[in-house]
């Protein structure tokens, strides 16, 4: 099956948060970079209601350094919208609980997607979560 657009491109950031070690992250970073998708991720880990601004702010600054966004405001505004969606969608899970996991972002064309796969719990009675964010900016 081809996919094409926003559907392209979320499976590619969900696959992005999914990466277990920094080899294959880099692995995959250069695979889907030879499809033409910039990618990143970012390892993220603490309290989910005290933690939402800082997984905001990691998602936009690894997309950054990763030439995935350029530091402009729309860039930086949609990277930060579809990574607060995507928490939104885990969010009854994980009020009042710790998360840890990893956040995937993913851009080709005018396509982003920001995807957090995190364990939900305490200790290790841990819940499995996914949540997806999308937004249309400019293209590159």
């Amino acid at each position: 099956m081809i996919l094409h657009g926003s559907r392209k491109v979320a499976r590619v950031a969900i696959e992005m948060a999914m990466t277990e070690t920094r080899d294959q992250e880099k692995e995959y970073k250069n695979k889907f970079l030879n499809d033409g998708i910039r990618t990143a991720a970012v390892d993220y880990g603490g309290d989910f209601i005290s933690s939402v601004n800082r997984i905001i702010e990691r998602a936009v600054v690894a997309a950054k350094r990763e030439g995935v966004i350029k530091e402009v405001h729309a860039d930086e505004g949609a990277v930060a919208g579809a990574t607060r969606e995507a928490l939104s969608m885990i969010m009854q899970k994980a009020v009042g609980l710790n998360v840890g996991g990893k956040i995937g972002i993913a851009r080709q064309a005018d396509h982003i997607s920001v995807a957090v796969f995190f364990g939900v719990g305490l200790l290790h009675l841990d819940e499995v979560a996914i949540g997806l964010g999308h937004r249309a900016v400019s293209s590159l």
